[in-house]
């Protein structure tokens, strides 16, 4: 079957129908969704049942961007800064210096391996260097996966900054190959450009956006979602135009906006997560559509050495090396070390060489493709096994809590008081969102002339409101205090 206007509605809600059915039953049998959603594009393809032939790089790449958009933004929303910060320095040797490592011991293994020059072989370790975000935030999250201490967050951190590491990697090995005369030092300056440009962009268009989402003052709770997409594409899109890393100016921007008081922003975050989702199974599907079957076979053999050293000793070379002057359990670093998931971004920027004609793009492609599903059927089934081995889960019955939910979940036993607003009260006649609220406390309700609302951050308190607030602690309320009752003159 060709893919036509006329059918691609149909083909492609079938195909999201399916994913999303067959994929609940089969996390049962600790079978990854996301391999369930590569294995179905890929029956759907031209060598599956489906028939459906598509053969296009250049669409699939165009899906993969937009789709890495998505699932890095609503990674950064859901970080919360107090608890990376702890393990903030740690995070970035991992995403910087250990995507580097494990690109360059890989790539010297593939050299040695295969009759890849070395920039090809480089090529080829850059492409999958890095932890993909979608897999390790989908996996970790629909395990309910609870692990000691500052883990998470590392794992998180590590796997939402790493992929523009090995984007600019892979962009300048690609550079090489295509550019025999080229020496490595010549990339260093398109590196620092990448990496300096897009953190700034990143930091910057988050203030923006900030403002522009508080400000702009929508008639509708539904267009705000809507207005932090076109923010967010704006975000990646200005960035790659000035010749920065797009990818770490969205993970960036998501990560310093998921950090304020912003307007709906439950409503924003809950958006994300369902989006997120969505894309990943677009980007599974439309790579297993990409995926010639036939053309993966005579690469397992070599496929199944270059997977299985990535997995035994590159990846744990970049993790023991980079954390060498921090602080850390051995167990937790062999756990880090294993949590090294390959999933869609790898193939994603597999297909760059593609479009760039190298001579043997389909051959890495195709390899690329092979040790992300190995990886993630290896690794990412036994994420919980290996985590009980190495005493690094915490008991059966910790719970993760997603971030809009855990302050009540969190804190079941809260403090309760009733503020009422005067005329003079710092907070008469401002929204709820330019408050600076505390942290650990929530308006949970506003009685205003005899009724009670529910507020969002867009609502304005009216002098005579009564304002019932929940908090963790006394203390937390005294912090209220001020935030609400502190006069305009004082």
């Amino acid at each position: 079957m060709t893919i036509t206007i006329e059918n691609i509605l149909l083909v492609g809600s079938l195909l999201l129908l399916i994913s999303v059915i067959v994929g609940k039953p089969s996390y049962k049998f600790g079978v990854p969704t996301l391999l369930i959603f590569l294995a179905i594009g890929m029956l759907a393809g031209s060598e599956g049942i489906g028939g459906i032939y598509f053969d296009d790089p250049k669409i699939a790449q165009f899906i993969g961007i937009v789709s890495l958009n998505f699932i890095l933004f609503s990674g950064g929303l859901d970080t919360s800064y107090d608890a990376v910060k702890p393990v903030l320095r740690e995070g970035l040797a991992l995403s910087t210096l250990g995507v580097l490592l494990t690109a360059v011991s890989l790539g010297t293994f593939v050299w040695f391996l295969t009759d890849f020059t070395i920039y090809e072989s480089m090529l080829l370790g850059s492409i999958v260097s890095s932890t993909d975000a979608a897999a390790v935030f989908s996996i970790l999250r629909s395990k309910n996966l609870a692990l000691r201490e500052n883990l998470r967050p590392t794992l998180e951190l590590e796997s939402g900054s790493n992929d523009p590491m090995a984007y600019v990697m892979t962009i300048a090995c690609l550079g090489l190959v295509v550019n025999q005369d080229q020496n490595i030092l010549s990339t260093l300056p398109f590196f620092l450009q990448q990496m300096a440009l897009g953190a700034l962009a990143g930091w910057g268009f988050g203030w923006l956006s900030k403002i522009v989402i508080n400000k702009i003052g929508l008639d509708f709770e539904g267009l705000y979602p809507v207005l932090v997409i076109a923010l967010m594409f704006i975000t990646f899109s200005a960035t790659d135009f000035v010749g920065g890393n797009g990818f770490l100016a969205i993970y960036i921007c998501a990560v310093y906006l998921g950090n304020q008081d912003l307007i709906h922003k439950k409503t924003i975050l809950r958006m994300y997560d369902g989006l997120a989702w969505l894309m990943q199974i677009v980007l599974f599907l439309t790579l297993g559509l990409l995926v010639f079957p036939s053309q993966i076979v005579p690469v397992i053999g070599i496929g199944l050495l270059i997977s299985l050293f990535l997995i035994v000793v590159a990846r744990p070379v970049g993790v023991f090396i980079s954390l060498i002057f921090f602080r850390m359990k051995w167990r937790r670093r062999f756990y880090i070390a294993w949590v090294g998931l390959r999933g869609a971004a790898p193939i994603v920027f597999a297909t760059y060489p593609l479009l760039a004609g190298v001579d043997k793009a389909n051959m890495i492609f195709n390899i690329v493709f092979f040790i992300s599903v190995t990886s993630v059927l290896i690794q990412g089934t036994t994420l919980s096994t290996v985590a009980k081995w190495l005493n690094v889960a915490l008991p059966e019955g910790a719970k993760i809590i997603a971030p809009t939910d855990a302050f009540l979940a969190e804190n079941p036993k809260t403090e309760m008081k009733e503020f009422m607003i005067t005329a003079n009260c710092r907070a008469a006649d401002k929204k709820v969102v330019e408050l600076n609220f505390p942290k650990n406390a929530i308006i949970a309700m506003i009685k205003r002339n005899g009724k009670y609302l529910v507020p969002n951050g867009s609502t304005v308190i009216e002098p005579n409101d009564t304002l019932i607030v929940l908090s963790d602690s006394k203390e937390g309320l005294d912090k209220v205090e001020v935030c609400l009752l502190k006069s305009h003159t004082a």
